[in-house]
């Protein structure tokens, strides 16, 4: 029985949280001696980039190569890897947890009739039926799920599993589908999307500037650090609702969650609604000069010190590396 990943795409290149999720299934595979990893696109994309799921572990790609996929209607997306899902008799889907994801994968779960695990961080425990470990409480505490279903749907964190590389190139065979007009019922009329050189949902670093950079006349530091770093940036709650930064910059409990490899927050003292909407970084970086500020407990790096002193000299530090 194989082991199938829902992978997603933008701009023409499958996204760095997909791959994680093939990484993911193929772990799992090897572990429970479940056969090959077969990966499922949907839309127009070129088979050179989805062959590059081979370096993360899958043995074949799948592609549905139906223009009218591209936009990513959810109930068609759910129907076509229900379809693929059967027709490659899998037993366990993996797939990314995001904010398609999560609406594909709920409704996969009523189609197979499976059982659905969202915010997975380690392979499940099949010692004692099947238990899988999850982020709960926006990362503040873990949960373990007993699974009894004989299909199984894990929705992966961001970040939660080590992306594996060293694979080849994945064979991609193209897929006709018979998809029911019904299943694209829904139109969408426009996209607003934010600008910028790294998306933040996306990005694997974030530099994210609060209050204590004392005015958006000063958030080029911000900017020169993010840009040598290949970052995005981001920004307190308090800084968006003042106008000095756009309201798609606010990361928080009520804006972006992001889960970085590395973020960085200069003058932000670490209210508990910025920390639930970062606590999944791997790593976090603060700065700021009040010693006593909430967010030094929650780092795994801190510097107590002048904003205004050190990001220059760690942005000079960041260009003689490079």
């Amino acid at each position: 029985m194989s082991v199938l990943v829902y992978i997603e795409h933008a701009e023409g290149s499958v996204k760095k949280t997909s791959l994680e999720a093939i990484s993911y299934a193929k772990a799992l595979s090897e572990k429970l001696s479940s056969g090959d990893v077969i990966a499922v696109a949907l839309g127009s994309i070129s088979s050179d980039e989805l062959a590059k799921a081979g370096t993360a572990g899958a043995s074949k790609v799948l592609h549905v190569n139906d223009s009218k996929l591209t936009e990513g209607i959810i109930q068609a997306h759910a129907e076509a890897v229900a379809q693929v899902y059967k027709k490659v008799n899998a037993t366990t889907l993996v797939l990314a947890k995001s904010s398609l994801g999560d609406a594909v994968a709920s409704r996969l779960a009523i189609k197979l009739d499976a059982g659905l695990v969202s915010n997975v961080v380690e392979l499940p425990d099949t010692s004692s039926g099947y238990k899988v470990k999850r982020s709960i409480y926006t990362g503040k505490a873990f949960a373990e799920t007993q699974v009894n279903t004989e299909h199984k749907i894990l929705a992966v964190r961001k970040n939660a599993v080590d992306l594996k590389t060293d694979g080849g190139s994945a064979a991609v065979e193209e897929v006709l589908l018979d998809i029911a007009p019904e299943n694209f019922a829904t139109k969408i009329t426009s996209t607003d999307k934010a600008t910028g050189e790294i998306l933040l949902p996306e990005a694997d670093i974030v530099v994210s500037g609060g209050r204590g950079m004392k005015g958006p006349e000063n958030w080029g530091m911000i900017e020169e650090l993010a840009h040598e770093l290949g970052a995005a940036t981001g920004c307190s709650k308090p800084v968006s609702d003042i106008g000095w930064r756009p309201h798609h910059e606010h990361v928080g409990q009520t804006g972006v969650k992001v889960a970085p490899t590395l973020y960085i927050a200069v003058g932000i003292s670490g209210a508990i609604q910025h920390l639930a909407g970062v606590n999944s970084s791997k790593y976090i970086v603060v700065i700021n000069k009040d010693p006593e500020a909430p967010f030094f407990k929650a780092a795994d790096y801190g510097i107590v010190g002048d904003a205004f002193e050190i990001l220059p000299k760690l942005t000079e530090a960041v260009k003689a590396q490079k």
